[in-house]
């Protein structure tokens, strides 16, 4: 299930690395960045914005 996130939201957050915007992805319902290749999970409907917690994207 994809979870639904606000526009004003994806407007303020950005990537814990590089700082470029992030983009939501509602197949695999993460935030992509493209700059960094992270997809950052949302879990209970909460973005897990950590590095750490990120899948690399190729």
């Amino acid at each position: 299930m994809s979870t639904k996130i606000d526009g004003w939201l994806l407007e303020i957050l950005a990537c814990p690395q590089s700082q470029a915007p992030l983009r939501h992805d509602p197949e695999t319902d993460e935030l992509v960045c493209d700059e960094s290749g992270l997809a950052y999970p949302i879990r209970d409907g909460i973005p897990v914005l950590l590095v750490d917690e990120a899948r690399k994207i190729g």
